[in-house]
């Protein structure tokens, strides 16, 4: 129990020996902070601050540097990288293969590696101030929302997560919100990810309803009705999705959020260390990749992105790279990352 304890522990115990802060300010503080103190990702800084590398000479000082430019020369390689393993895509048949596998391919993934692949997204509560205010987004009418016969109808603010996987952000969901008045709904396609999210111990179908869903498809019955949800999670989960199937994907998910309601976005952006990693002969189309054990994964531009959402009737609030420079120190190496983090508002 006592390795548990941080600094900042510390500091919030003072607080309350000083009897300074009111309980109602302490918990708000305290719920934010116990969800977010194994965060290894700092916030996304659009104005240019965080850690940044301005001496190469520091480059071994940290494992991470924030808001890295790409001169160049770095562009260059990655183009060229980029050219030689898209050089040719795989026969239709083989990328039908895969499309029709897709489900089997993460069910296998998830029983080969259970909850041990992820970490718990804690970070989340940083980038997404939202999922600390349990404000509903808009009092939606009885004519606009059906509100019988859905799990958990008397919620007053609503979260999705699809693409759950084995519960990485779930279940910081769930911790966080255990003095609230929200209900999380979760699914993935793979069967075998949400058995093992209903497994764990702290799954409680008080607050949470988990079920399998492929996002894919057209026509999806979700468990609650149309506009009904304040927050869509939709978190490196989208580029296991072909891509002439992410417009339909979007716009399904629009429907489901109330007036005010947001998607939160995160995923692969070009050029990221994963894309350039790739061997000739993996490649299914123009920056659509299916890894060695047969899960597909796409790489986004700020622009195509910009597009889907805002096709679909969304409000941009934002969309940035993050660009991140992985240090390995042991081992001497670097790692490019590249990864693009959206908001998008239903308008009300």
């Amino acid at each position: 129990m006592f390795s548990s304890i941080t600094h900042g522990n510390v500091f919030i115990g003072l607080l309350i020996r000083n009897h300074k802060y009111t309980s109602c300010w302490f918990s708000r503080l305290h719920l934010c902070y116990e969800n977010t103190r194994f965060r290894k990702k700092p916030s996304i800084k659009e104005n240019g601050d965080g850690r940044i590398l301005n001496n190469q000479d520091d480059l071994w000082q940290h494992n991470a540097w924030d808001n890295v430019v790409w001169g160049d020369e770095q562009m260059k390689e990655a183009e060229a990288k980029l050219k030689l393993n898209s050089s040719s895509f795989m026969t239709e048949e083989a990328a039908l293969k895969y499309e029709k596998e897709a489900s089997q391919f993460w069910d296998t993934f998830y029983s080969t590696h259970e909850n041990k692949f992820f970490k718990d997204r804690h970070w989340l509560f940083t980038e997404l101030p939202e999922l600390c205010n349990e404000q509903p987004t808009e009092n939606v009418s009885e004519t606009e929302v059906n509100t019988t016969g859905f799990p958990c109808q008397s919620a007053g603010f609503r979260i999705m997560e699809v693409g759950c996987g084995t519960g990485s952000t779930v279940f910081p969901l769930l911790e966080a919100n255990t003095l609230k008045k929200s209900f999380v709904y979760c699914c993935d396609f793979s069967p075998k990810a949400v058995e093992l999210v209903k497994s764990n111990p702290e799954y409680d179908p008080t607050k949470c309803h988990a079920f399998v869903c492929d996002l894919s498809e057209d026509n999806i019955t979700f468990p609650f009705p149309e506009n009904s949800l304040d927050i869509i999670l939709v978190i490196f989960v989208l580029s296991a999705i072909s891509p002439e199937k992410f417009s339909s994907t979007i716009k399904q998910l629009s429907r489901q959020l109330k007036p005010g309601g947001r998607i939160f976005f995160r995923d692969y952006g070009r050029y990221d260390m994963a894309e350039l990693r790739f061997k000739p002969g993996k490649c299914i189309s123009e920056h659509f990749f299916v890894r060695g054990d047969g899960t597909r994964v796409y790489f986004f531009s700020q622009d195509e992105l910009r597009k889907l959402f805002e096709e679909s009737g969304l409000v941009e609030e934002q969309n940035v790279i993050d660009r991140r420079l992985l240090v390995n120190r042991g081992k001497q190496l670097t790692m490019y990352r590249v990864w693009i983090q959206c908001k998008y508002r239903k308008p009300t």
